[in-house]
């Protein structure tokens, strides 16, 4: 605390020159870093236009307005900061005036060094302490916020109790089951209605007595239409940060078929996005409920399962969609050249910097930047980047003064961060600066019933494209398409699909028109990984005859990138630096 109190800025009004330098004299003397003095009450309004001042010392008595008029000028302006004031005429009703307009207190002339250093080193205390706890409060504002937005996306009921039944909490699924239940007045669980209530709380009484989890088992429920639902309740002891016990959180899911009245109607196009899949309809509604709270996202998922467009939703659904939108793929530019992008940099900062350039967080201002593959940084951009996730501030390179922006961040992936951060690749606290919340898109092989509804939107986009008169596709085909385990996710399906219409010259869409690797897998392929990526229709390196290993996916991936190996490990689907490694294990020259 003590340095921060030195690097204060002070400043003093008087009119009288000889006690201004003396107390510039005795401040210094002390170790404060920065004291400005002036004599007036206009230089005082000017002084503080320029800096943000710590504390503040003034004489009542000035030329013009006095002292107690710049206090008031200056608590009606916002200025929190304490402000002590100096007379050489004490009485009680100027001390109370002061006192009414807010100086945190009051001396009298003459001061000594003593009683100078001792007043401010208390307002510059209080102070400190008082922006601590501002700044906490603040912050555990925006963690209560976090956890609100994760607590209303999940899509199991969730009640929250004390040991006396009164109910604390609830979820908004937990709301609309209670509002089907005409319950939604009810603040006990003694009031809930049907065998689920009864469960809820025989479980919740069972915990408050043993402290206890009670595990999932199943209870039946009639709905309103007499169809039998399936519920799986499950009930913990809720504790608080001295392991106190504080209540019970019951969890509730449907396990039934029939889903409620809310998610009956799917969606099956989001911003960009289409599927009707109840996992995708979780995206849809992870998407809707952190866009709106500005904070930092990490979206991972493999190679071609649409982080881009995830990124865009979370833009358009913001406070800040009227703002900018800057994209930056950070394993398409050079290492030496990725801070500059970023932050941009002086002229003369580099050789070949003949300019001074703006990066693109200056071009985000307002908006959103997203950092696309933010695993393949370097450490020293990973640090300078958790400098300004930290307080939103950069300097451009070869500058020195730091440059302030509102921009939100969210950043994608497709390597195991976790393993990356476990390995010492990527830094821990920017890992969790970026991860406040994650939105995980699912692979397309974990979604195949959303696969003929995407298959025939990418024929309709094609069949526009290409000026195609294809109707439909066989069910063979779709059949193919179906069975197929997609390395490359969605974007791998496009290409498919464009590659298909191309070649296509019939009013239906046949088996023959996929690749000959694709025809030869009829039957459903399990999970495997895979360096395989949606441009690069490369079968996964296994010992199959007929099949290429991995150095020829490289040496193919390679010369479909002409050289560029940035652009063959996104082919890949592999970090650059795993490329460089793999390139040195094979003995692949460049």
């Amino acid at each position: 605390m003590k340095q921060e109190i030195l690097a204060s800025n002070i400043l003093i009004v008087d009119d009288e020159e000889s006690i201004r330098q003396t107390f510039e004299i005795f401040l210094n003397s002390a170790g404060y870093e920065y004291v400005k003095a002036v004599s007036t009450f206009d230089e005082a309004l000017e002084a503080i236009e320029t800096v943000s001042y710590d504390l503040i010392i003034s004489d009542i008595v000035l030329i013009g307005p006095c002292g107690t008029d710049l206090l008031k000028k200056l608590r009606e302006a916002g200025i929190k900061c304490p402000i002590v004031m100096v007379t050489g005429f004490p009485n009680l009703e100027s001390a109370a005036e002061s006192v009414r307009h807010g100086a945190f207190d009051y001396i009298s002339k003459p001061v000594n060094k003593d009683t100078l250093l001792h007043f401010t080193s208390q307002a510059l205390k209080h102070w400190y302490l008082e922006n601590k706890a501002e700044h906490l409060q603040r912050e555990n504002e925006t963690y209560r916020q976090y956890l609100e937005t994760i607590f209303r996306s999940v899509s199991d009921a969730i009640i929250t109790v004390d040991a006396d039944m009164n109910i604390v909490q609830l979820n908004e699924t937990a709301e609309l089951w209670l509002a089907e239940r005409s319950a939604e007045k009810v603040t006990n669980l003694n009031d809930l209605p049907d065998d689920v209530g009864l469960a809820c709380l025989h479980d919740a009484r069972t915990v408050v007595e043993s402290r206890m989890e009670v595990r999932k088992h199943l209870i039946e429920c009639r709905s309103g239409d007499n169809s039998v639902r399936m519920i799986s309740l499950n009930a913990s002891p809720l504790r608080g940060n001295e392991e106190e016990f504080q209540g019970v959180v019951i969890v509730a899911r449907d396990l039934s078929s029939d889903l409620p009245q809310e998610n009956k109607k799917q969606r099956n196009r989001f911003h960009g996005y289409v599927g009707s899949s109840e996992v995708m309809q979780d995206v849809y509604r992870l998407i809707e409920n952190i866009g709106k709270v500005d904070t930092a996202v990490l979206i991972t998922g493999e190679s071609g399962t649409g982080k881009e467009l995830a990124a865009e939703a979370l833009h358009a659904e913001s406070p800040r969609s009227d703002k900018a939108l800057i994209k930056i793929d950070c394993v398409s530019v050079a290492e030496n050249l990725l801070e500059s992008e970023l932050f941009g940099h002086l002229k003369g900062a580099f050789t070949g910097a003949e300019r001074s350039r703006g990066g693109r967080l200056l071009q985000a201002d307002g908006g959103t930047l997203f950092l696309d593959e933010i695993g393949d940084i370097s450490p020293r951009t990973q640090l300078l980047l958790l400098r300004f996730l930290q307080d939103k501030t950069f300097t451009p390179v070869g500058g020195d003064t730091p440059i302030q922006v509102d921009v939100r961040v969210i950043a994608a992936t497709n390597v195991d961060f976790h393993k990356m951060v476990e390995e010492g690749k990527f830094r821990e606290d920017l890992y969790y600066r970026l991860k406040v919340i994650e939105v995980k898109l699912p692979p397309l092989r974990d979604r195949i019933n959303g696969i003929p509804l995407l298959a025939n939107h990418f024929l309709e986009v094609f069949r526009e494209q290409l000026h195609k008169k294809i109707a439909a596709i066989s069910d063979q085909a779709m059949a193919c398409l179906v069975n197929y385990s997609w390395p490359g996710n969605v974007r791998e399906l496009r290409h498919i699909m464009e590659r298909a219409c191309v070649l296509c010259n019939h009013s239906l869409l046949l088996l023959e028109h996929f690749p000959d690797e694709m025809q030869h897998r009829a039957t459903p392929v399990p999970p495997v990984q895979t360096v395989s990526h949606a441009n690069l229709i490369i079968p996964p390196p296994v010992a199959t005859p007929g099949y290429p290993q991995e150095d020829e996916q490289i040496l193919a991936a390679l010369k479909q990138a002409r050289g560029n190996k940035a652009k063959a490990a996104r082919l890949l689907g592999i970090a650059r630096s795993t490329l460089y490694r793999q390139m040195q294990k094979y003995n692949i020259q460049d």
